[in-house]
């Protein structure tokens, strides 16, 4: 099952003092490469703001992690169209712009799984489920998702 995972995982994986979320991220990020996982261009591109600004990391090492997780995971990228699907999803859902973006450059990359704290946890929307992987409820799911070998269903 193709997943993909929100900025926030990707801060709290380079984020220490993250302390259990941290630990979680890591080990997500860590599996999945093993596992049918794409990034997004835009979470990469938030991740590196983040880093740059909030988690004060030094640029060499924002710039290196974008780097290795571009070189170990398909990255994927909006177009024009996502844009009028995105904009759709604010107009018919009430998701903010930047929110529905990402989510609709998820559902064209054939995503199924979006792993974030940000969105409503369980929530499906046009085959795309919002999955918070730090909640424990979410464990099972999410080991069977790491589990299955890239292209598998």
């Amino acid at each position: 099952m193709k997943f993909t995972f929100d900025t926030n995982v990707l801060v709290y994986a380079t984020d220490v003092d993250a302390s259990e979320k941290h630990t979680i991220a890591a080990d997500l990020i860590t599996r999945a490469t093993k596992a049918d996982c794409v990034l997004i261009l835009q979470s990469l591109s938030e991740f590196f703001n983040v880093a740059m600004r909030q988690a004060r990391l030094e640029l060499a090492d924002a710039v290196g992690f974008v780097e290795d997780w571009g070189s170990v995971f398909p990255v994927v990228a909006a177009d024009k169209r996502t844009l009028l699907i995105a904009m759709d999803a604010v107009r018919h859902h009430m998701i903010p712009l930047w929110d529905a973006m990402l989510w609709a450059t998820a559902r064209q990359a054939g995503c199924h799984l979006l792993l974030t704290e940000d969105f409503q946890d369980g929530r499906t929307l046009e085959g795309v489920t919002f999955v918070n992987p730090f909640l424990p409820h979410n464990e099972t799911l999410i080991s069977t998702v790491l589990a299955s070998p890239a292209g598998e269903p």
